[in-house]
């Protein structure tokens, strides 16, 4: 069964378009600014905002300094934009703790015949511990690294496949770039009530734990995220249509962007 293909990069336009998502991915992933970058490289930060925007004409000579400045080269920058043909088929799937992202991953990745892998647990053995350990002992910055690099490696493997997301990846604007960019990405929407008594079914009481105001909280930070996760190229509501209806439609909508994909 053949699901969403990707097309080679030809059109000027497009080649554009993709360089300036390298270097700006490039460039968060240093935490530089526009106007620090553009002191590396001496060119304008309006020089560089066209460019991510895709619209900069950027000579051999200027790619070179953009790319020094980087702490690459210009044949990196390049290889990143040039037509490989298809990709590996990635489906991420987003959504707070509780939305069902292990559950219907894995039913989803059996239906479609593709292996399923969870983010976390790659950090996990990157870090060598659990991630309440490397919270605990090196911090959020720290976990970011590792998730970057995680989803940086699993959507550079040749290999189709299902992922599950961390909860907060929206939160981090390299991390959900690179999702955007590189794989097709799906909310599963539930209710606050839901990611609780989820969590809760589980075994984590963590959410609860000393925490007399655990739902209000939930309520502001799916408030908070909602405008993020809804940035995603589908939305399943598990609340309403459970674990199984949820990998049904999915499944349909991945179907008909096959048919619909140029």
């Amino acid at each position: 069964m053949n699901f969403i293909s990707y097309p080679m990069t030809t059109s000027r336009k497009e080649v554009l378009e993709a360089l300036g998502r390298t270097v700006r991915a490039r460039r968060h992933e240093r935490g530089l600014t526009l106007a620090e970058l553009g002191d590396s490289a001496h060119v304008s930060p309006r020089f560089l905002a066209a460019l991510e925007a895709g619209d900069g004409n950027i000579s051999v000579a200027r790619l070179f300094d953009v790319a020094q400045a980087l702490g690459v080269t210009a044949a990196a920058l390049l290889g990143e934009v040039s037509p490989q043909g298809p990709r590996p088929r990635v489906i991420a799937l987003l959504g707070l703790r509780g939305a069902g992202k292990s559950t219907v991953g894995a039913k989803l990745a059996l239906r479609l015949g593709l292996p399923f892998v969870e983010v976390d647990h790659r950090v996990e053995q990157a870090a060598r511990m659990s991630l309440g350990e490397v919270f605990e002992l090196h911090g959020e910055a720290f976990y970011r690294k590792l998730e970057r690099e995680a989803l940086r490696e699993l959507l550079s493997e040749p290999t189709d496949r299902v992922i599950a997301t961390g909860g907060s990846v929206v939160n981090d604007s390299e991390s959900f770039d690179l999702l955007r960019r590189n794989a097709t990405t799906v909310w599963l929407k539930a209710r606050p009530e839901d990611h609780m008594t989820r969590v809760i079914a589980q075994g984590d009481e963590r959410p609860m734990r000393n925490r007399s105001d655990a739902m209000a909280e939930l309520r502001s930070l799916l408030r908070a995220r909602t405008a993020l996760y809804a940035q995603a190229d589908h939305v399943v509501d598990t609340a309403v249509l459970g674990v199984d209806g949820s990998v049904e439609a999915l499944t349909r909508a991945l179907e008909l962007d096959a048919t619909t994909s140029p």
